[in-house]
């Protein structure tokens, strides 16, 4: 690493360090402002409220890193082109790809780490802010425990669980119905029981008190139990509790599974997948936006540093929207969700692609 890419990196780093830091800061004091009546109605300790914040800083930092990144990329480029430092480093045989060269292999190394922020440490955090506010200020209740729970274990099978006892695994008025695999109007077997529970040995689901009822095309049979072991579901008590969460409290291995259980019964995953493939696609964001924002201020302007600012505002909401909107037609199944969650990123990358090429070198 020469002298150089030490002098350009180091204001680079800086700049990013402290709009991410500057960013996450308001973004914290806004939403304190909005939640602080639901804070002050619950009577919630200063630590609890740090605690929530805690949690909810990773989700901040996910979001505003690729705005930070654009940020660094254009006031550092803008500063150096103000005071003609970038117009003597050309005049030195210093191109603008060697220029950029250090910040780019930054932001490389800012998307890397942001694919393993975002696919673990944010929907941890995520999942702990839900709970706290659940648990203490009351926002977002979706209790696991709740009643009414439908799941389609396959095409032919549907149980309903009138509640579900996450502390022992326990399902409570359980009923199963088994159509014909040929014929789904037709019911085959039911099976209804007082409760459900979760054998860790054997990892299968046995019912408790009930009747199994087998449909035949003029007659039915009719069997009582005690214990039944109904054999093999495609869902585990994990699975209930994953049931009541969002995408963005799961990590990468959970939201795999949880869309494989979810083809397995025939839904569409569509909306699913989009963010399975957001999570990876969403941290290279960083990398397009210097490709983006160094050639863009790399031009010497008269303009100060509040414009630097406003055009990073301006390119971040366009990529934003640019982003809902196409996601909008990947949950609707009109594209495919590999190319939605990526459609935004080849977007700006050729945009980015194009300024680069057109400024002077």
């Amino acid at each position: 690493m020469t002298k150089l890419d030490r002098y350009v990196l180091r204001q680079f780093i800086v700049t990013w360090a402290f709009s991410l830091l500057a960013i996450t800061i308001i973004f914290v004091a806004v939403n304190l402002m909005d939640n602080l009546d639901d804070f002050i109605d619950a009577n919630a300790s200063v630590w609890m409220v740090i605690q929530y914040y805690l949690f909810f800083i990773p989700e901040i930092i996910k979001l505003m890193t690729p705005v930070a990144t654009l940020l660094s990329s254009l006031f550092t480029t803008g500063r150096m082109s103000t005071y003609n430092e970038l117009t003597a480093l050309k005049s030195g045989g210093v191109s603008l790809f060697r220029f950029m060269a250090p910040m780019l292999v930054f932001a490389i190394l800012i998307s890397g780490v942001s694919i393993y922020f975002n696919g673990w440490i944010v929907p941890y955090a995520n999942k702990k802010k839900v709970e706290l506010g659940r648990r203490y200020f009351q926002k977002d209740i979706r209790f696991v425990s709740k009643s009414n729970i439908y799941i389609q274990d396959s095409k032919d099978r549907i149980l309903s669980i009138g509640m579900f006892d996450d502390t022992r695994n326990v399902a409570m008025r359980v009923s199963i119905q088994d159509f014909d695999p040929v014929d789904q109007t037709m019911l085959r077997v039911r099976y209804d029981a007082d409760e459900m529970y979760w054998n860790d040995s054997t990892k299968k689901w046995h019912l408790v008190n009930g009747s199994e009822r087998k449909f035949y095309n003029t007659s039915e049979n009719l069997f009582q139990f005690k214990i039944f072991d109904i054999g093999l579901l495609n869902f585990t008590p994990d699975d209930i509790k994953k049931k009541q969460e969002k995408p963005e409290e799961m990590n990468y291995p959970d939201l795999k599974h949880f869309i494989t259980n979810q083809q397995r019964a025939g839904h569409d995953v569509s909306r699913w997948m989009v963010d399975y493939y957001g999570k990876i696609a969403f941290p290279f964001a960083s990398v397009i936006v210097v490709l983006f924002g160094i050639p863009f201020s790399s031009i010497k302007r008269r303009s100060g540093l509040g414009v630097e600012f406003g055009i990073a505002i301006g390119i971040s909401f366009l990529y934003m929207i640019f982003l809902q909107v196409s996601q909008a037609f990947g949950y609707n199944g009109d594209l495919h969700p590999l190319l939605t969650a990526w459609l935004a990123n080849m977007v700006f990358f050729l945009a980015g692609l194009f300024v680069l090429f057109k400024v002077p070198k």
